[in-house]
């Protein structure tokens, strides 16, 4: 442990106690304690000293005769910087279901991770407790924070590839949303779990024995049951009918490397017969938050359904604590444990390209909320999907996206001059459904721009419509 990032840390504890002396919760807990949890939870994901400091004083200049001046001076602009964002998002409140209330939200949460990734990842960690002590709280503040939790935080928390976070605040939030949906959740799925439980251990016992056989060195095998919004949304898909739920218990398999993975995947299915068409690879096709694994549904003993995940060590990693994992392995291959006092967190560009665009997207459509707001519903609460240039680039679509999408997200410039495109090497319109793991040439004119009125129609992305519209205003036809 670094001596200088842990001295840090224990100043940042002796301001926030003495700050917050004599201030209670609603809970009656000691205020301090808020904080400390918070900072708890920023280290479960792996984040660094400077984020721990930062989610120890985030409600010290809110809360307190701390100035945000008195931060910077003990402790830094970094950290400062980052007290001040949450105080600011801490400022937000999500009122009624106005859309511009929710609109103007979202806006800042944006703004503030294309500032700072760190300061989105201290307010979940933030929310998460709060959710956690949520009973204290009159039933029509419940209801506000667990709404605001469940539409603005958990698919952030989702976008951001952090399964753990995402899991906790949405059955946090249903709880108090739909209690009586939430307590027939928690009967149903309990009905049964001893015999479940049996059955899981039955069934890691004999993988674990298979892949011994096979010579497979294995990380870990253990049962996961789904978690309580997962399987209301599931239940919800196949009129509550829960014996059509393949995934309600499954095992997940880590082992060490890739090639690992697929050995393990042919050793599983020669064991259980697989289901067929529910094996999916996000291992060679990732989902848009980053997410990596191999899923499968097999018969398993006595026939019963069983959905069986593989995947290594740093994809588990990275599916639990998400973008923190990202930095935390490109920095360094040690454990979480080890990294926690580090001097630096930084996220490497790569894996912020989406955040990136956010930015880039707030700068070129201005104030027009309207557009905002339906750009926003098309690109970041759709599924996303995956498509590739003909040199095997990946470019992330939301679903129902076409060839023009696709071109804009490459380049301006190709979307400007496309006059047609082809999909796997077959010639589609432009207002073609791009499919996932599809290849997309773009064939473009050389003698002039030519985006159409009509490409309005049928576009996707914000993107598109922001350079088409663009484009029209310049040549005078808007």
């Amino acid at each position: 442990m670094d001596s200088k990032n842990e001295a840090m840390v224990r100043s940042a504890y002796a301001l926030a106690e003495k700050a917050h002396t004599n201030q209670k919760r609603k809970s009656g807990e000691a205020y301090i304690d808020h904080p400390l949890h918070t900072a708890m939870n920023l280290a479960k994901i792996g984040l660094g000293a400077r984020t721990i400091t930062a989610g120890i004083l985030h409600d010290v200049p809110e809360d307190t005769d701390v100035t945000i001046e008195e931060i910077e001076k003990k402790f830094g602009k970094e950290i400062a910087a980052l007290v001040d964002g949450v105080t600011k998002l801490g400022k937000i409140k999500l009122r009624g279901t106005k859309e511009e209330n929710y609109l103007e939200n979202l806006r800042k949460m944006f703004l503030a991770m294309a500032a700072d990734i760190r300061v989105v990842l201290i307010k979940l960690a933030d929310r998460l407790h709060n959710m956690e002590t949520l009973g204290s709280l009159p039933p029509e503040k419940q209801e506000r924070i667990a709404r605001e939790t469940l539409e603005i935080y958990a698919p952030i928390a989702n976008r951001l590839g952090i399964g753990d976070i995402k899991a906790r605040l949405e059955d946090l939030a249903f709880q108090y949303l739909e209690p009586k949906n939430y307590e027939y959740i928690i009967k149903l799925s309990a009905t049964e779990q001893e015999q479940r439980k049996k059955y899981i251990k039955t069934v890691v016992a004999e993988l674990k024995k298979e892949l011994g056989k096979e010579g497979i060195r294995v990380v870990d095998v253990f049962g996961r049951a789904k978690h309580i919004y997962s399987l209301f949304q599931k239940l919800k898909k196949h009129d509550m009918n829960i014996d059509k739920i393949y995934d309600l218990v499954g095992v997940r398999i880590i082992v060490p490397e890739i090639v690992n993975c697929y050995e393990t995947l042919g050793i599983v299915h020669k064991k259980y017969r697989p289901l067929v068409g529910r094996i999916k690879d996000y291992i060679s096709l990732p989902k848009p938050n980053g997410y990596q694994s191999i899923h499968t549904t097999i018969f398993g003993p006595e026939g019963n359904f069983l959905e069986i995940q593989i995947r290594t060590k740093k994809m588990d990693d990275e599916a639990e604590f998400g973008i923190a994992a990202h930095w935390i392995y490109s920095e360094n291959k040690r454990s979480f444990k080890d990294m926690l006092f580090r001097k630096k967190t930084k996220v490497p560009d790569q894996e912020l390209v989406w955040i990136k665009q956010l930015r880039e997207w707030q700068n070129g459509l201005g104030k027009d909320d309207q557009e905002f707001m339906e750009g926003l519903k098309i690109d970041f609460f759709k599924n996303h999907i995956f498509a590739f240039t003909p040199m095997g680039d990946i470019i992330d679509l939301p679903e129902e996206a076409t060839p023009i999408d696709f071109a804009y997200r490459v380049h301006s410039e190709i979307g400007d001059r496309a006059v047609g495109a082809k999909v796997n090497g077959h010639i589609v319109t432009l207002d073609y459904k791009v499919k996932n793991g599809e290849i997309i040439e773009i064939l473009t004119s050389k003698d002039h721009k030519n985006p159409s009125r009509d490409w309005l129609r049928f576009v996707k992305t914000s993107n598109a419509k922001a350079h088409i519209r663009k484009f029209m205003k310049k040549e005078g036809m808007i």
